[in-house]
């Protein structure tokens, strides 16, 4: 019978992962190959992953890395059945292993085809499925490029986001930081309410009207203050024609107040931009650019941006949550 040694059983743990009562009885197995003890254990690993392919995997870890140079960034979930192992500071080491990875490429089936240590993430996966006990998967997969990519990682790495800013200068990684943190936090679906379909916010604002409407009715049997109902719910839908009508409906309300004329001008602009903030309430949701600013919500996340010049825009943003 071959000797299994306390070193052989631990150099087998180190590239495997795998319990220390797993390595020995797959090297006694193994007949002491290390090799064989490898596939032994990725075996058991396809075993497990069967048995628990019907399994959800709602937990795990959300790890972003970005290059060296800041240049690219990437996003993986590592996902899980449990918060237990989610939680497991080795399991997060190697969703952070994965992240690095993740960077030389630009789609997920290229990462899961990549190598780790000799074989493939794919096949990694299934390995630690086996070590673990239960299903892994690679759920989110991101990439991003640009002149400055910035990070953050939500405590708990449940969410992870990226930002790419249009120029590398002083500053970029403070504000790349910030802004991803924004990401993270309010959950932005575009950058701009440019890039909106307009049959999306045709069918948003018909839906939104609905509901208040459908509050309005309660509230009036209650005898409660209604809600205001929306025109308009996106600065998209503000053309230069509802702007003027709206400019001249605000100075006949001025005229009925007895404003002075002369005021006027004075007046209108803060009464044209509550009017536009009232009715791009879309826009604050789902806009990056267009949201208050989560650490000063007097400006506006553009407005953040611009403080690094005003030729440096946000060019793209990804988010991965687990939440």
């Amino acid at each position: 019978m071959t000797k299994i040694t306390a070193q052989d059983v631990n150099k087998l743990r180190k590239s495997t992962g795998a319990g220390m009562m797993d390595c020995k009885n797959a090297l006694v197995e193994a007949e002491g190959d290390f090799d064989k003890a490898v596939d032994i254990l990725r075996k058991k690993g396809q075993k497990v992953a069967a048995k628990r392919a019907d399994r959800d995997t709602t937990e795990g870890a959300a790890i972003a890395k970005v290059n060296s140079d800041n240049t690219k960034g990437a996003i993986i979930s590592l996902n899980c059945e449990t918060d237990f192992v989610a939680k497991n500071d080795a399991f997060v080491a190697l969703a952070t292993e994965f992240a690095a990875i993740a960077l030389n490429h630009d789609t997920k089936e290229d990462f899961l085809n990549a190598d780790f240590g000799g074989m493939t993430v794919a096949e990694k996966l299934i390995e630690q499925t086996g070590v673990i006990g239960e299903k892994l998967e690679i759920g989110g997969f991101e990439t991003i490029s640009g002149a400055f990519v910035g990070s953050y990682i939500h405590v708990g790495n449940k969410i992870a986001s990226l930002t790419a800013l249009s120029s590398n200068v002083e500053g970029s990684d403070v504000v790349a930081k910030d802004v991803s943190m924004q990401v993270a936090a309010m959950g932005a679906t575009t950058l701009s309410y440019k890039d909106f379909d307009p049959a999306f916010v045709a069918s948003e604002t018909e839906a939104r009207i609905a509901v208040i409407e459908k509050d309005n009715i309660e509230l009036g049997r209650l005898g409660k203050t209604l809600k205001n109902i929306p025109t308009f719910i996106s600065r998209s839908q503000l053309t230069d024609e509802v702007i003027e009508q709206t400019k001249e409906k605000l100075k006949e309300e001025l005229k009925a107040e007895g404003k002075p004329e002369a005021i006027w001008d004075r007046i209108l602009p803060g009464k044209l931009e509550r009017f536009i903030s009232d009715n791009t309430t879309l826009d604050h949701e789902l806009c990056l650019l267009d949201q208050n600013f989560i650490k000063d919500e007097k400006i506006n996340v553009a407005e953040y941006v611009k403080s690094l010049g005003d030729d440096v825009t946000v060019s793209g943003f990804k988010r991965v949550s687990l939440v």
